[in-house]
This record gives structure tokens, sequence and C-alpha cells, in this order.
């Protein structure tokens, strides 16, 4: 039953943040004028089908998403790109939506498409940079174990069109949103780095995260963010007055979906929190910590980063029992090789749990690739150590090296999805048998 129920929770939690199930019953109601739709992130095309299949008149769009995760679509137009760095498709795309949305009027409406991934899929840069400095820039953020939320204050404050400047461009048009959040907390600023939302964050901000993680752009990427030029717009904004954001699809309803799931095969699901952020590693840890007191039947108090209303439920939790949680963990790479972040919770969460007989898991990327590899995530059985050992694998070195992907593979334990043309960021969980 264990196995079997952690990839049917998966599953489910995906089914229900597909564009089909999540975009129709959002749509707004029709303008008198042009409807123009636009997207960018590794959803865009499917949810621009699902605006196609159920939108009562004629429109028209642009959208772009990450390369293999393209669908037909009748009357807009689909471009691919790449993610996580940005390329050159991606700012051709990126310029014609600035454009189509510039030339439109106030009786006009703008559906814009927002799903992860749409911050290196939508890519234009300011003004005195290039695509290189950001692709740089991008890099460096992607490997120094930087948040989400700190790499979309860099992006926006490099870029022509986040933070709130696509809405101010398409202005006095209507723009609505429709976002299926890949992001901890689900702040729509955040979401593809807010390119429809009033911009919170600063120069100074984009500044002090640079620093903080001791990153050194090129010299253009200095002056930009040094320069004091025209900030992103802000609540006030009077061309953001007539945008709206509709949050469709969020990690937390996706793992109410895989708690349904797990109460109807017979057990009791905690959901630890759908915003959990950190180093995978530490991460995985705490969850540890937290499955081997109810395998053990201890009574534990709760980490303080448990969402406050299941603590006593962690504190009393016992088998049968399924711990979930999503958010987006990090990785700090200092080793050579491969694996995203949940394959590194994942060997990080074996190494912790020591075979504990009555525990497994299962941790993949909603969108079916863990970082940059083939895989969503991966599976740990009971005996995942045992086997490794048994291959001649040494778990610790792997993930010393940031090796986890070359662990699971060789266990044949990967979870291999492909594209699932949805992103509600990371979910994981945890099944403690009785």
């Amino acid at each position: 039953m264990g196995d079997q129920l952690l990839r049917s929770m998966f599953d489910r939690a995906v089914a229900v943040s597909q564009p089909a199930h999540c975009v129709p019953a959002n749509l707004p109601v029709r303008p008198k004028g042009r409807t123009v739709v636009v997207g960018f992130g590794k959803a865009a095309a499917a949810m621009a089908r699902a605006v196609e299949e159920h939108w009562p008149g004629r429109l028209s769009g642009l959208v772009v998403t990450r390369y293999g995760h393209a669908v037909p679509c009748r009357a807009i137009e689909v471009v691919e790109a790449a993610h996580p760095v940005p390329d050159a498709a991606g700012r051709a795309a990126a310029a014609r939506i600035v454009e189509t949305v510039g030339a439109l009027s106030a009786d006009d409406l703008v559906v814009c498409l927002i799903s992860g991934g749409g911050s290196a899929l939508l890519v234009l840069p300011a003004p005195g940079l290039t695509l290189e400095d950001k692709q740089a820039v991008n890099a460096a953020l992607l490997k120094s174990g930087a948040t989400i939320s700190e790499m979309n204050c860099v992006r926006k404050h490099l870029s022509a069109v986040k933070g709130g400047r696509l809405a101010a461009a398409a202005f006095p048009a209507r723009v609505v949103t429709l976002a299926i959040s890949d992001v901890p907390g689900d702040d729509p600023a955040v979401i593809a780095s807010g390119p429809t939302v009033a911009d919170p964050t600063t120069f100074a901000d984009a500044r002090a995260v640079l620093e903080k993680y001791g990153i050194e752009p090129p010299q253009a990427v200095s002056r930009q963010l040094s320069g004091a030029g025209e900030e992103t717009p802000k609540p006030r904004d009077e061309r953001l007055q007539r945008a709206e954001t509709v949050l469709v699809a969020t990690p937390r309803m996706a793992l109410e979906a895989a708690a349904e799931t797990a109460r109807a095969a017979g057990y009791a699901p905690i959901i630890l929190g759908d915003a959990i952020e950190g180093e995978a590693r530490r991460v995985a840890q705490a969850h540890a910590a937290i499955a081997l007191g109810a395998a053990r039947r201890e009574t534990l108090a709760a980490p303080d980063w448990v969402d406050p209303g299941c603590a006593a439920a962690v504190a009393g939790a016992a088998p049968p029992c399924v711990f979930l949680s999503g958010g987006e963990t990090t990785v700090t790479v200092t080793g050579g090789g491969r694996g995203g972040r949940n394959a590194e919770f994942l060997l990080a969460l074996a190494l912790a749990l020591h075979g504990q007989p009555e525990v497994r898991a299962i941790a993949c990327d909603t969108d079916g690739i863990d970082g940059t590899e083939d895989n969503a995530g991966g599976i740990v059985r009971p005996d995942t150590l045992a086997r490794a050992e048994g291959l001649g694998l040494d778990a610790a070195a792997l993930l010393a090296d940031n090796d986890a992907y070359r662990f699971f593979a060789a266990l044949g334990d990967l979870v291999v999805t492909g594209p699932t043309l949805t992103n509600v960021n990371d979910f994981r969980a945890i099944v403690v048998d009785g």
C-alpha cells in the first residue's frame, strides 16, 4: 500500500492543478472590445488551450513556454524558449507580448496566463543590459542557494517587463491575470516576478541580494542596480488600477487534494505547511525527525516552521499517518554531481531515517522536472540505504557531491513523469505505517 499511496497522492496533487481543471471556472467576463491572451510559464500553453476551449467569442494572443511544454492551440500562438536560464527565443517573445498589449484600448481585455518558470521565459532586459548579462546573473543566482523571492527581486530590477511593467504597458486596457502559483506564500508579486502587479521591492533590495550571496555581476548590471533609474511600478500607480490577479491553483489546493487521497486510504493526513523553504538537506532532517517521532509513538513538540494549525496534530501523530508539505527548498551547489532539490531532499532524508522500517517517502516537483534533470523526483523506502550499499553506493559521499540523481537512478527509484504542464512547486509526502 505504501508505494502505491505515495504515487497516488502525487498524481492527485498534479491532477487538481491541471489548467483544464482550474482555469475554466475563473475566466473573466467578455469585454466590449478585443480579448488578447498572453502568457508565460511551464503551463502557459496548456492554460491557453483551456481558455480557447471555454471562451465565448473571438480571441488572439501569444504565450511562451518551456521547450517540450507546448500543446496545440487554434487562435493563440505558442512559442517555446529556454528555462531556467533564458535565451533569445524568450527575449523575442517578450518583446512581441509588450508590443501586442501596448496597442490596446480601454475597451479591450488582456487575459494574462502565468505559471512557474515565467521569470526565465518572459525575458526583456532593461535598457543598457544584454541577454548575456541576465543569463550570467540568473545562472549565479540558481547556484547560490537564494530563495525564489530573492531571485525574482533581482530579476524585476533587470527587466523591462517584470515587476508590474507589463500591466503598465497594457494600460488603459483591463488586465486579468490567471496564475498557477509555484511560490511559497502565493504572493502574486513573486509569481513569475509579478509582471502585472505592483512591486514592493527596490533597487536597493536587489543589490542586497547579490551582496548576501557574494555574487559579482557584470558591470552593466552593477550600473543598472546602482543608477537609481526608474523604479518598478508601486501599489498606487494609476497604470495598475485596472489590473487584477486570480490564483487558480496553489500548493495548498494540491496538498488538500492529496490529503483526501490519504484519508480515503485509511491514513491520517497532516499538512506541515505549503510554503516551506530552506536548504534541502536541513529541511529533510527536520521532516525525518517528525516521521521518526510518529513511527516510535513519541510525543514531539512541533517545530516553529510547521503551520500553527497542525502543531497539535504533529505532537500527537501516530501511525498510520501521512505528513504532507510543499514549498521550495534550495540547494547550494558545491559538488559536481547531478540532481535537483527534491532528489537532494530525499537522499538526506534517507540518511536521517536510517532505514526506519515503517517509513517511506516521495518528493517531486509538480512540473515533472527536478531542477534540470529528466525526473520529477524520487522515492525513499525502508530498504533504500541497504540496497544502495549492496550496489557499492556511498550515500553520504554522493550527497556531499550533490549527486542524488545518480543515487536514485542506480536504485531505479526515480519518478519520471515528463512535463506535467502545470507547476505548484515541490510536493513531499512521508507515509508512516503502523
